[in-house]
């Protein structure tokens, strides 16, 4: 039974679990599938800061962070007094399997079933984007550019 309020997505990556670690955590490499600008400090405490298309800044700290293996990070968004920044919770779970990468996302501390659904649909772009750079390949120009 799905847990209301919750968010899960999982995906297989053809990448190992450290490519997929890489473009989780450095700036520079989370631009080649997601937002702008990006400034992440992937460590306890450390700042998670990411323009996701351009016109919205999400934000939040990591919680936990073990190399290639699992992120945890609160996150919201600047501004917004429906999800404000920190106020829900993203893991990552990065599972070596053959011939790549299990990624189990879990997004909880979303307030109403409204946000749920913005927030699957998102990470179902997103993590789409991200499968297509960790394998190699160019993921194009980010249709959601712009959008609020």
């Amino acid at each position: 039974m799905q847990e209301p309020l919750v968010v899960h997505r999982e995906t297989h990556i053809s990448a190992p679990p450290s490519a997929v670690f890489a473009l989780l955590t450095d700036p520079e490499k989370i631009l080649r599938w997601m937002g702008t600008e990006a400034q992440v400090e992937p460590q306890p405490g450390g700042l998670y800061l990411v323009n996701v298309t351009g016109a919205r800044f999400a934000r939040g700290s990591f919680r936990e962070v073990v190399p290639v293996h699992r992120l945890a990070y609160s996150f919201g968004w600047d501004g917004s007094e429906i999800v404000p920044p920190g106020s829900s919770l993203v893991e990552i779970d990065l599972i070596e399997k053959s011939g790549g990468t299990l990624l189990r996302l879990t997004h909880t501390g979303l307030p109403n079933a409204e946000q749920c659904a913005g927030h699957a649909e998102g990470w179902e772009h997103y993590i789409g984007r991200l499968a297509e750079c960790a394998a190699g390949r160019d993921p194009g120009p980010d249709q959601w550019a712009g959008r609020v």
